[in-house]
């Protein structure tokens, strides 16, 4: 085995056959991101109030009482032979990469460190979506028909804080500089640091792939590309997570379901608290599947299925062809991902790929009770073949005009989607480099939505007559230089502040009682921010939308951040792991774009300006030759503070940029050399 580094420390893993490659990902992935794998490590195992006490407790809670370890170890059960001794070896070389003086000196106390069991990176991808789901939308409209009524549901009837959305493009070979394909794009989710994704590169006789990583999941999943054929995913926003609400039986042995009375199966776990007391958790599974609150249970793909998607990744290594990538995909699971795949013949296509169940549109609204009808297990939907892409294609989590692909209820505005085919319908032949333009692109899709509420403001003062004015007159993109961007964040804001605490929407502030966990959510201030249009115009509740407007015009007039640029506000704070980074405090970059940009850096208006969700990386896939592809991720490859490589990126990132990709070995540095 040999490990390479290319200037920016990303890993080219170089072995002579696929288990040794996957033995030396697992190495090189300990030593890279040891720390942020062992956390993710112990979220799966629930065991994470043990290694950082109390903060570790709510989650620790949900991942015993949902079952993430349990389901990890069947579906780990369930691989083929083949894909058993993949996972074996990476986690091999994990525990041959580990450090444990590292992680106790993070820790500031010496604890057991085991080796990994063998299942734990199929209990990582269970982690990284457990929560990446339409689960608590459901919570939220539950809240909703509680607090306000059913017919205020469709008022926040949005994905956006859920995923933060996500990007992606391809052009077919008739609109390109060099006549063949290109995929590009960038998934939103919580910026994290150490980032999410993990660059790398693997190569062996049977195949050299370069792509975007979970750390602690062997292979390629989300982006990659193989040399012949590429891939990248957004997500579909599918209802495949289900939600009951289930009645007990007095003695908690059973639970009412849709043919009366069945047992459940019960046990006690204990939490283990580090610096304080063991905690007991009641582990109850019905019918549906687990209880992850009280009164609630979840039926999700992995867990009926046994299965998280594991067969895909070395067919995936495998592919050559765009139809390749469409057969491995197949097998996946969770989440329900659209998918754009090419290849190096001309092939571009457009598919589905995951389990969700079939399910009418009116279905997926609430949570169901598990004594209904509506509680029988449904079938798997079956997914549309793929389609032939002849021009472009776009895919940014909104809802889908063809009603075969109609799979979910909340999605996202259509607001990137539409910049995106508008900014790929007025150019080209584009090259990678010119997709820079769209990747940073800071046009504020939902402005004129907001802004014909000011358009409509009258009887104001002279102040704040001129912002009125000033922003009739903007020119919609926001730039961190730009004031003018910088008012309409303020006059938003005032809008938010308004809408949050109007008497109409008093009753949402009623306690949810779902936990801490979930209190992300099911806060009023974000679901607020990210429906201000719609609440505008909801007079059924007694809300004046005029008033409103008129009333934040007069705030933000008055105010004096008003006449800043959008920068100043909106700046880079990224999430940390769970017991933080350990070194120095990421500077809080000023960032251009916003939330319904297609340079996605999300804010929650009237809760903070401050963006730590949006893009987690950035790639351009070439499918005429590999080298001119590019990518970026908004920290580094290294998740070692200490490390060159730990921040190296954030300023490329920042300016929505990207580098190119190097993959002659001879440009490259071996490792040790």
């Amino acid at each position: 085995m040999t490990v390479f580094r290319d200037a920016f420390g990303v890993p080219h893993v170089r072995a002579a056959d696929a288990l040794t490659l996957a033995r030396e990902q697992g190495l090189v992935t300990a030593r890279d991101r040891g720390w942020q794998i062992e956390v993710d490590r112990w979220r799966a195992e629930g065991r994470l109030a043990e290694r950082i006490g109390a903060d570790g407790l709510e989650w620790d809670r949900f991942a015993r009482r949902a079952r993430l370890a349990d389901t990890a170890q069947r579906a780990y059960g369930a691989l083929a032979d083949e894909d058993r001794a993949f996972v074996d070896a990476y986690v091999e070389g994990v525990n041959a990469g580990r450090d444990p003086a590292a992680l106790d000196a993070q820790l500031r106390s010496a604890v057991p460190h085991e080796p990994w069991p063998t299942w734990v990176p199929l209990g990582i991808m269970l982690v990284n979506h457990a929560l990446f789901s339409m689960f608590p939308r459901l919570l939220w409209n539950e809240h909703v028909r509680v607090t306000l009524g059913e017919d205020a549901i469709d008022l926040f009837d949005s994905a956006e804080p859920e995923s933060s959305g996500s990007n992606a493009w391809a052009l077919h070979g008739s609109r390109t500089a060099s006549g063949k394909p290109l995929l590009a794009g960038d998934p939103h989710r919580m910026i994290e640091l150490p980032g999410v994704y993990q660059q790398v590169r693997l190569a062996c006789p049977e195949f050299d792939v370069l792509g975007l990583a979970f750390p602690g999941v062997p292979g390629v999943q989300h982006f990659g590309h193989t040399g012949t054929a590429a891939w990248g995913i957004t997500n579909a926003i599918a209802h495949h997570v289900e939600v009951f609400r289930e009645r007990l039986s007095d003695d908690g042995r059973s639970a009412l379901g849709p043919d009366g009375w069945a047992p459940v199966s019960r046990h006690e776990e204990t939490i283990r608290v580090r610096g304080g007391a063991d905690v007991e958790v009641d582990v109850v599974e019905t019918d549906r599947g687990p209880m992850v609150l009280d009164g609630l249970s979840i039926r999700f793909p992995a867990r009926v299925a046994s299965d998280v998607g594991f067969s895909c990744l070395l067919p995936l290594l495998r592919a050559r062809t765009a139809g390749d990538v469409v057969e491995a995909l197949r097998g996946w699971v969770d989440p329900v991902n659209r998918v754009l795949t090419a290849d190096a013949d001309g092939t571009v296509l457009s598919l589905d790929a995951g389990l969700v169940v079939t399910r009418a549109a009116t279905d997926r609204r609430l949570p169901h009770d598990a004594w209904s009808e509506a509680a029988r297990p449904a079938p798997w939907h079956v997914l549309a073949e793929p389609t032939r892409v002849a021009d472009i294609a776009v895919d940014a989590n909104e809802r889908p005009a063809d009603g075969q692909r109609d799979l979910g209820r909340a999605y996202v505005a259509p607001h990137r989607a539409r910049r995106i085919r508008q900014l790929l319908d007025g150019g080209g032949p584009f090259a990678p480099a010119d997709l820079a333009a769209i990747h940073g692109d800071t046009m504020q899709g939902s402005a004129d939505e907001l802004l014909r509420w000011v358009r409509r403001a009258d009887g104001l003062s002279p102040a704040a007559a001129a912002l009125r004015d000033r922003l009739l007159a903007w020119d919609r993109h926001m730039g961190a230089e730009s004031t003018d961007a910088g008012a309409f964040a303020a006059w938003r804001t005032e809008v938010a502040e308004l809408l949050t605490a109007h008497p109409a929407l008093a009753p949402l502030h009623a306690p949810h009682g779902r936990g801490v966990l979930v209190d992300p959510w099911l806060g009023v201030g974000p679901r607020v921010a990210d429906s201000l249009s719609r609440l505008l115009g909801a007079t059924a509740l007694g809300l004046d939308g005029d008033a409103v407007a008129r009333e934040a015009l007069e705030r933000a007039a008055a105010a004096p951040e008003t006449g800043e640029p959008w920068g100043h506000r909106h700046r880079l704070h990224p999430v940390p792991t769970l017991l933080g980074f350990p070194g120095p405090v990421v500077e809080p970059v000023p960032l251009s774009g916003d939330t319904d940009c297609v340079r996605c850096t999300a804010s929650v208006p009237g809760v903070s300006d401050v963006s730590w969700r949006g893009s987690v990386a950035r790639w351009v896939w070439d499918l005429g030759d590999r080298d001119r592809s590019r990518w970026g991720v908004p920290f580094g490859a290294s998740g070692d503070p200490a490390s060159p490589h730990a921040t190296d990126q954030l300023t490329t990132w920042a300016a929505a940029r990207t580098v190119q990709v190097v993959t002659d070995w001879t440009l490259l540095r071996e490792e040790g050399s």
